[in-house]
């Protein structure tokens, strides 16, 4: 639909230009939205809340929320909108806008209407309003200007419309579009499930003749229930990441500022510096968590021993628990080995070795068994599965969980602790690594009785011995071209920067396209290709691949923050440097590819 600058508009939704704008406080403000809508349970207390919501966000002075009555609805109103909530409205505009004839003029119609979003800058400048009854009640009830925001399900199902109102001609930014799409998918959520709840309670009017209708909307409406739960945790999680980021980014930006000091002494740069460098290293830890609790994470799995690396770590164990603490590790299976990898299973034990001490209140036995296991018992509404596995169980004598406590224990941030005491992400890391790698997890606790966590690894054959590998001198920088792949480029020119200092020659390139370009012309001239692994078009793993296809003696290194094809193809066989990352680390992993390599 074409208009003129005054007239209304039809936009896609998502269509916006996706800027970085709204910044901290539009996440907090997105955040205390969530809470909000989370918080509250008389539905149309709630649906006030998401108007009061839309308001907040564009600034406007009135807002309404409406339902799409079907078409076939016996009130008589069959395709109309009914008005759930306002806010701002004169009494006289509510009884006119009760209910909407898909006829009338206004935006919420044009947005029915072509099933998009509608904009009316100026209700005085839309020649098709003119002289109508709905003109003459916008202007009784001081509205120049509206935007209205269709309400789909998840299967895009149109259920209703969100609606925001000016006084004066206006259009709203590209900003307030954008957080409006947010809340609208919330509003769709809810709108969804009250529809469900309020067809199950007819249905329930009329059980006796509508036993299969009925069996289907309990079905519907468990899975509503489940989708409520997702928001709630969703919430926590959002609440949580903000809280902690927020903390990091205090500490990093003060530093910054401080360092921009000309009269600064040396000493206290050092110390601004060292804060920066510690404070990403703790944001590092905390993304890596969350992406363990995701599964998500790129692991490195390697054979080992699980009772031998069990030992291995038991000393820096007890030293983590402390001295009041008996730590016990009892082998009953001495060769039992696992594919996983090792970093993440030793952060597994640590995790669940500290969640141990802290439910002794750092006073009492932890142990740590390692045993063969033929089958995985039935735990949280899951069945026994049978396998060979490597069962590795953390017990303590502490004071042991309710089941209530059970049911969430590896929710990220929720944690039994006192505040202050504890991030709630320590178990997650550990539900995520299990689960990611093949495996299951197990808890057995009652109150007073302490706990028990069992991780069920998937059991593998012992490696064969291995040759080791002859010490290789370390690689000058200046011998090495390194061809750097990234569509990013602030990113691509910053690594260009970091490598010419550590003296290596680059080259870059913006996708794998343009990479395979430039190696059919100068491979012989290149001696690392150092790609990111999400790039539009062929991703990292697969150039990679092909590179080792065409030109095997050239070394390749991935790097990735976060990437979905790495965390489901563990073992694609590529060095791979985790963002972000240090000098130190950047230039130990191109020299230990190289002299994988035999270069």
């Amino acid at each position: 639909m074409t208009s003129s600058p005054h007239g209304p508009q039809v936009l896609p939704l998502g269509s916006l230009d996706d800027g970085s704008s709204g910044g901290l406080s539009d996440i907090d403000l997105l955040h205390r939205i969530s809470v909000a809508l989370i918080n509250e349970q008389d539905r149309f207390e709630l649906y006030g809340k998401i108007v009061e919501a839309a308001v907040a966000i564009t600034g406007s002075q009135f807002g309404t929320m409406q339902l799409l009555c079907p078409a076939d609805d016996p009130s008589g109103h069959g395709g109309e909108l009914q008005l759930l909530a306002h806010r701002g409205l004169p009494p006289e505009a509510v009884g006119f806008w009760q209910w909407v004839s898909p006829q009338a003029f206004s935006s919420c119609t044009l947005a029915l209407k072509f099933g998009q979003r509608a904009i009316v800058p100026d209700f005085e400048e839309w020649d098709d309003i003119a002289g109508t009854p709905d003109l003459a009640a916008f202007r009784s009830a001081g509205i120049r200007s509206a935007q209205t925001t269709p309400l789909l399900s998840r299967s895009g199902k149109l259920l209703g419309m969100i609606s925001n109102h000016w006084s004066e001609p206006h259009e709203p930014s590209d900003r307030d579009l954008r957080m409006l799409d947010i809340v609208a998918r919330q509003a769709a959520d809810i709108l969804d499930r009250t529809i469900a709840e309020e067809t199950l309670r007819k249905l329930n009017e009329t059980l006796e003749v509508r036993v299969e209708e009925r069996s289907r909307e309990l079905l519907a409406s468990e899975d509503q229930v489940r989708q409520l739960q997702k928001m709630e945790a969703i919430g926590q999680l959002t609440g949580g990441v903000a809280h902690d980021f927020n903390n990091l980014l205090t500490i990093i930006r003060s530093s910054a500022e401080l360092l921009s000091r000309r009269e600064l002494p040396r000493e206290k740069q050092k110390k601004y510096i060292d804060a920066i460098a510690e404070t990403a290293d703790r944001a590092a830890k905390l993304t890596s968590q969350l992406l363990a609790f995701a599964r998500r994470q790129a692991l490195k799995p390697e054979v080992f021993n699980a009772a031998t690396k069990v030992d291995s770590v038991a000393d820096m164990l007890r030293t983590v628990v402390g001295s009041r603490v008996d730590l016990v590790v009892d082998p009953i299976c001495a060769s039992c080995f696992v594919e996983v990898d090792a970093s993440q299973f030793e952060t597994a034990l640590v995790n669940m070795a500290v969640n141990a001490r802290d439910a002794m209140n750092g006073e009492g036995r932890i142990t740590i068994a390692i045993e063969a296991a033929g089958a995985v018992p039935a735990r949280r509404g899951h069945a026994a599965a049978k396998g060979d596995f490597v069962k590795v169980s953390v017990s303590d004598t502490g004071s042991g969980m309710s089941a209530d406590q059970l049911e969430r224990i590896f929710e990220p941030f929720y944690t039994t602790k006192e505040v202050g005491k504890g991030t709630g992400l320590g178990l997650s890391q550990v539900y995520g690594f299990t689960k990611q790698s093949g495996g299951e997890i197990d808890v057995d606790s009652q109150p007073g009785e302490g706990t028990t966590f069992s991780l069920y690894l998937p059991r593998t054959k012992a490696p064969n011995a291995a040759d080791a590998l002859s010490p290789i001198e370390q690689v000058v920088a200046a011998e090495a071209s390194i061809l750097i792949v990234e569509d990013n480029d602030q990113v691509g020119e910053f690594a260009s920067q970091l490598l010419g200092d550590l003296g290596f020659i680059t080259r870059r390139a913006a996708n794998a396209r343009e990479a395979i370009a430039i190696l059919e012309h100068e491979h012989e001239l290149i001696d690392i290709v150092f790609s990111d692994v999400i790039m539009p078009g062929m991703d990292g793993v697969e150039l990679g691949r092909q590179i080792r296809k065409r030109w095997p003696a050239l070394t390749v290194v991935l790097t990735s923050g976060y990437s979905h094809v790495l965390a489901d193809d563990a073992r694609h066989g590529f060095a791979l440097l985790h963002k972000p990352y240090s000098v130190d680390e950047l230039s130990r992993v191109l020299r230990d590819a190289r002299q994988s390599r035999g270069r």
